[in-house]
């Protein structure tokens, strides 16, 4: 009995391990546990699905052109059809049953991804191996540790009983049994049509240099459309390789390699073989190198998305793509535009008028550092305040000219305009007692006129 409890306490101890990025699916539906940062944007995906769904595609179909028969079947109207013949990649029937406790040949779920996550966990700390999912391990050890996994029980890597090779070959034969792809046969023909994102020249022809943002963005809205558990074993498989191909000068796995080991188990439709891929392959090898190099990007979700999920749950009008935080930001609107009631306009006017007395106050504060300081905060801020007057007593800033010098030189005090071919000037004279200004126009002498030329 108290084995059978701490074998129990540890299941729990793994589970919590990967918990962060695994949304619980034995909550009900009104009640989800979400532990995607995104709050708002996971609350859009439980209590509006139709709504979400409705705004990642249309989003996706901004960025790729899917004929409708293959849009049909990323909306999940129709399936994917396979070839009739059968391939390599054909599964044993005794990998079909889904016994309790298999996780070899059967769904994806949140236990089978956290009995994976030890190999995932182990693999993590040999980096280092030379030909690390390329060498196959010892089929002995594997179909012992294949048994071990199936019976839900944990196992101890660290004890050497098993090489890096033997599970790195055990978590590609995991992925390569699933019932279908991880990265699902719904979005197989989307992948394809993101490898053609390219950018265009200077005369609107397509090129053949990758268009990296926008594949980045067409990613990241795909992924926000898979299985939550498809999406967090991808996440933890993607951490996997990208760290390994940081290694590649030890191990010599570079992303490329790494994604011709992994494409046929994650991407490849199931019972097809390489001749049947033939024209796809560079296409699907590429795509999952470029997986593995951006790993870090593509589980975030969209700008746009994220105001869009948090502005509709608060009943503003909001950007359903990114092209129209283009145009707010092109108009020149510092926020998106929003609803308000006449309450909310008198509010804004109010703060803006206690704004401009707070303004007023720090004007008339005495000279100082502090004072420069706040001004300053006020002009960055753009806050809507009026300039205070010059005190009577500062002196205007005059220029610094050689001309100015020479005027002021032979004038005096008085400010003089030059007309062109007048011979006349205009003399601006400030009486100090008064404040009252005057301005007289008289003829200039030829001794004047002469200097004024220099």
């Amino acid at each position: 009995m108290a084995a059978e409890k701490d074998n129990e306490q540890n299941k729990q101890s793994r589970r919590g391990t990967v918990c962060n990025i695994v949304i619980s699916q034995e909550m009900p539906q009104s009640q989800p546990v979400i532990f995607n940062p995104d709050f708002f944007v996971e609350k859009l995906r439980h209590e509006k699905p139709l709504v979400f769904s409705e705004l990642l595609l249309s989003n996706i179909s901004r960025l790729i052109d899917l004929p409708g028969a293959e849009f049909a079947q990323l909306q999940g109207e129709t399936d994917l059809k396979l070839p009739a013949s059968t391939g390599f990649l054909r599964l044993p029937n005794f990998l079909k049953r889904k016994e309790k406790g298999v996780i070899f040949g059967a769904q994806l779920t949140e236990e089978g991804i956290a009995q994976i996550y030890q190999l995932i966990e182990y693999l993590g700390k040999n980096l280092l191996v030379e030909g690390l999912f390329r060498v196959p391990g010892n089929s002995i050890r594997q179909q012992a540790l294949r048994e071990i996994l199936n019976s839900g029980a944990d196992v101890d890597l660290d004890t050497g009983d098993y090489h890096p090779h033997d599970v790195a070959t055990l978590l590609k034969a995991f992925l390569g049994e699933l019932p279908e792809p991880l990265l699902t046969h719904r979005h197989y023909h989307a992948h394809l049509k993101i490898a053609e994102i390219t950018l265009f020249d200077e005369r609107g022809n397509k090129t053949s240099v990758p268009n990296k943002e926008r594949q980045l963005e067409a990613l990241q809205l795909l992924f926000m459309l898979l299985p939550p558990a498809n999406r967090s074993l991808l996440k933890l498989l993607l951490d996997l390789l990208y760290q390994t191909a940081k290694q590649q000068d030890k191990n010599k796995m570079s992303a490329f390699n790494l994604a011709l080991m992994f494409a046929p188990h994650i991407i490849w439709p199931k019972n097809v073989t390489a001749n049947d891929l033939q024209d796809n392959l560079n296409k699907l090898n590429n795509g999952i190198a470029f997986l593995i190099k951006h790993s870090q990007k593509l589980f975030r979700a969209p700008a746009y998305i994220k105001d869009h999920a948090r502005m509709l749950f608060s009943g503003s009008e909001t950007p359903q793509s990114k092209d129209d935080m283009e145009l707010y930001a092109g108009a020149g609107v510092r926020g998106l535009p929003t609803k308000r009631s006449s309450e909310e306009d008198g509010s804004q006017l109010h703060t803006q008028e206690a704004l401009r007395e707070l303004f007023q106050h720090v004007s008339n504060m005495p000279e100082s550092t502090k004072k420069k300081k706040l001004i300053r905060q006020f002009n960055k801020q753009g806050t809507p305040v009026r300039e205070s007057p010059r005190a009577s007593n500062q002196k205007h800033g005059r220029s610094r000219s050689f001309g100015g010098l020479i005027k002021r030189k032979v004038l005096g005090n008085t400010v003089t305009n030059e007309r062109a071919g007048s011979g006349v000037c205009q003399t601006k004279e400030v009486n100090k007692e008064n404040g009252s200004t005057s301005f007289t126009r008289t003829p200039i002498s030829t001794e004047q006129h002469s200097s004024l030329s220099l």
